[in-house]
């Protein structure tokens, strides 16, 4: 649940199991491994389990539909941590204080509510299921007593609630802002999305609960209004970049999760004219935050937070899902545009370096892999196929949905159809964070009624599950350099406040140098020097492979604007690629201090192989600037090329007998599949 924490204050590592102590007793079977997979993939035994109630005590500002009538409220426990014997126990998060009941923080999150309840509308819309119906309906009820509906934060939402009901508007530790219904806020957002989806299911079949629904989304959505986008039209600076001022905590990732609430209540209601405006505006200013290239960062992703351009994270990565779902409501194709780069230049280079990591800041430094993340790229993936009308986005999403089934580092399956949970996290040792609590159990959820939808890409993701071969994205830290006159560094503290150092840095002043092992590969590769740059700083390096020069980088300071910092940590990249047999690269500083923290590796031919069940998907990404030949295929069998542009766009289509090759576009990908 706590995900978003990294934006509001100092680096901190993100705890993916749940407080030490434990309140409730309950129990489900952990996931057997071996067992085979079921149909469908959905099952909400353990987000059911997750389930409780509560009756709560009068609170001025907060009520909900048929309260009188209807007195306790349905909400999902926040964490479940694994217990001996394979069952679970619900906690709250922070700190239980004993004598009262109360948690540091409280039993249940409106985050975990809102999208708990999208879980259940969906699966209900997908299968009719009459639980899913009634479990819906309890949390969006839920949902909306969170919601403080009368004074000068009318329409926003308080976080948290104890077991008891009592509301707690100020948790320990602090979440911002602080009370949580005092300004605009992630569950602010993820309200939106609820309510959206809500109304929209329900219109139809309970006509009276979606016009409560409708009400209260226009409450939050005037919130909205009032504290975000009375800077709409208005733009900042951040390190440089422009950026749009009128995001939601200046936040595109949570701005995405209103935006896919307020596309489905608009598709529902077209002639809300307020509510439409509402989303035009806000998927404008995501679509502002597209940036870079195939060959320059973040490689066409849209960035998630304005306050800082060397940040991508995984997790609420939905900004091209959102893009792409706004893009058909509100028949503007242009919106589509900076979706359909996200998913071809950077999903396919997160996929070949390793999959949804945490976070890039710039350098892949958290490595952490969660649920929360993994599904974001699914439903990004999957809209932006549904919007677009290509399927390469279909066969990308089954490459991206495998991580749940096993294709990933630690080779083992992440979430459990027979059970329904979905572990918490997947560390970078390959180690399993075996908790399994609300968030990841919603997101692992969401994947597979996506899938449930899609059984041609369900089958895919289900069946190609271990990573055969990985050749991507890679991080030579500048402090491994292998011989050097600068100095090696620890930096004040990891996070600066906008971005995170990988390491050690390596400082190099006029005349100094450092020599660098790439290894070497089939291929070309581009080379991208992070490096730190005070925004009064200026500095010039020469950068070698043997004697050839590959490049020149001036680097000057950004204007800080809305930065938490003054200063930037990027990558700069070299003009020229590094061939294959070359081995190193040796820079040399010219004039000023370059402050290095690591060296982005890219192969111009990225490639991974999953297989599985006779079967196997082969991606070759380009990131070259002209058309590459690639050898692809599988020894000995036959097997089908699909070629697509950077646009995704199918190029050409071809059957292979064993191995052979295919001409891949500037920045455009091929699909080999068996």
């Amino acid at each position: 649940m706590n995900t978003d924490a990294l934006r509001r204050g100092s680096w901190v590592t993100i705890a993916l199991g749940a407080a030490a102590a434990l309140i409730l007793t309950g129990s489900v079977a952990a996931p057997a491994q071996a067992a085979p997979l079921p149909a469908p993939l959905t099952n909400t035994a353990h987000l059911d389990f997750l389930l409780d109630t509560a009756t709560p005590t009068p609170e001025p500002g907060h009520t909900t539909y048929r309260l009188a009538a209807e007195p306790e409220l349905v909400l999902p426990w926040t964490y479940a941590d694994a217990r001996a014997g394979g069952t679970f126990e619900r906690v709250g998060g922070g700190p239980l204080d004993p004598a009262t009941g109360d948690w540091g923080q409280g039993a249940y999150n409106a985050d975990d509510v809102s999208r708990a309840a999208v879980v259940y509308l969906r699966h209900w819309q997908q299968t009719g299921d009459d639980a899913s119906r009634a479990s819906a309906y309890e949390l969006l009820r839920s949902l909306a007593y969170l919601q403080t509906v009368e004074g000068e934060h009318a329409g926003n939402v308080v976080l948290w609630m104890q077991p008891d009901g009592d509301l707690n508007p100020s948790a320990e530790p602090v979440e911002l802002p602080d009370p949580s219904d005092s300004d605009a806020s992630y569950w602010l957002a993820r309200t939106i999305w609820a309510f959206g989806e809500g109304y929209a299911a329900f219109a139809d079949t309970d006509p009276e609960f979606a016009a409560f629904l409708a009400e209260r989304l226009g409450l939050a959505r005037e919130a909205v209004d009032r504290q975000s986008l009375d800077r709409y039209g208005e733009y900042e600076t951040s390190d440089g970049l422009r950026v749009p001022a009128w995001l939601i905590v200046d936040g595109a990732d949570a701005t995405a999760e209103a935006v896919l609430g307020l596309s489905a209540y608009v598709e529902a209601q077209p002639g809300d004219d307020a509510a439409r405006t509402t989303l035009a505006r806000l998927a404008e200013g995501i679509a502002e935050m597209g940036a870079g290239d195939t060959r320059a960062w973040p490689y066409g992703a849209i960035l998630p937070w304005a306050q800082s351009r060397s940040m991508w994270h995984g997790w609420g990565s939905q900004m091209p899902a959102a893009l792409a779902e706004a893009s058909v409501v509100l028949d503007d194709a242009t919106l589509l545009e900076p979706a359909i780069a996200d998913s071809t230049g950077f999903t396919t280079t997160l996929l070949t370096a390793g999959g949804p990591d945490n976070g890039w800041f710039p350098t892949p430094a958290d490595r952490v892999q969660i649920a929360y993340g993994a599904d974001s790229r699914v439903q990004s993936l999957l809209s932006v196929a549904d919007a677009s009308g290509s399927a390469a986005f279909d066969e990308l999403a089954a490459l991206q949905a495998a991580w749940f089934f096993g294709a990933n580092r630690a080779g083992e399956s992440m979430y459990d159809p027979a059970t329904g949970i979905t572990y918490d996290g997947l560390q970078p040792d390959g180690s399993i964070n075996r908790n399994s609590g609300a968030e990841s159990t919603i997101h692992g959820l969401l994947t597979m009624i996506a899938l449930d939808d899609r059984p041609a890409v369900a089958a895919r993701a289900t069946t190609v599950t271990d990573v055969a071969s990985l050749d991507g994205l890679r991080v030579v830290e500048a402090e491994s350099a292998t011989s050097t006159t600068g100095t090696v560094q620890a930096p004040a503290s990891a996070w600066t406040g906008e971005s995170l150092y990988s390491g050690d840095v390596l400082v190099l002043d006029r005349g100094e140098e450092a020599t660098f092992d790439l290894g070497t590969d089939d291929v070309r590769r581009s080379v991208e020097p992070v490096a730190w740059l005070a925004s009064d700083a200026r500095a010039r390096s020469i950068w070698k492979a043997g004697r050839a020069p590959v490049g020149v980088l001036d680097g000057s300071g950004e204007a800080q604007g809305i930065s938490p910092v003054p200063g930037v940590l990027l990558p700069r990249t070299l003009q020229l690629p590094v061939a294959g047999w070359s081995s190193s690269v040796t820079a040399r500083v010219l004039t000023g201090t370059v402050t290095l923290d690591a060296l982005l590796v890219r192969p111009e031919l990225s490639r991974l192989v999953f297989e599985g069940s006779g079967k196997a998907t082969e991606l070759v990404h380009s990131t070259a600037e002209v058309r590459q030949q690639a050898d692809v295929g599988f020894a000995g069998v036959e097997s089908t090329a699909r070629v697509y542009d950077d646009r995704g766009v199918l190029v050409s289509e071809q059957t292979l007998q064993g191995e052979g090759s295919v001409q891949i576009p500037a920045g455009g990908f091929a699909v080999v599949t068996r």
